[in-house]
């Protein structure tokens, strides 16, 4: 397997892709997501990988973590954390090709992590 070339970008530049990602949610996308705290790491922590059974950190994009918006709120215990989404860069930048690629990616992969929060199993989601 040959080595694809990572394009740089940096972390502010990917900081702000993950944001035009969220800004252009259409609507009623765009006020679900203004609960959820989304956040972007380098990498996915080794403990995910082991508890997701991933063999690469290159197999995991991004994750939400939280209680979906489909689950029963009633019967909650507190102190549960607010959700949250994380984007990892560098599976993304070692993934895409292109500055566009990397654009795309990112916004699928913020879109699919926001359909795990409204409740969409991977096999539901668009993306």
């Amino acid at each position: 397997m040959s080595a694809r070339r990572r394009h740089h970008v940096s972390e502010e530049a990917f900081a702000a892709l993950v944001e035009q990602a969220v800004d252009d949610l259409p609507a009623p996308y765009d006020k679900m997501i203004e609960e959820v705290s989304v956040v972007v790491e380098e990498e996915p922590p080794a403990d995910v990988l082991r508890d997701l059974e991933l063999e690469s950190e290159d197999d995991l994009l991004g994750l939400y973590q939280g209680v979906s918006l489909a689950e029963p709120a009633f019967f909650q215990t507190g102190g549960q954390q607010p959700p949250r989404i994380s984007i990892y860069r560098g599976p993304i930048l070692r993934l895409c090709r292109t500055p566009e690629e990397i654009r795309q990616e990112v916004r699928d992969t913020v879109v699919h992590e926001l359909g795990h929060h409204v409740g969409l199993d991977d096999d539901e989601m668009p993306y």
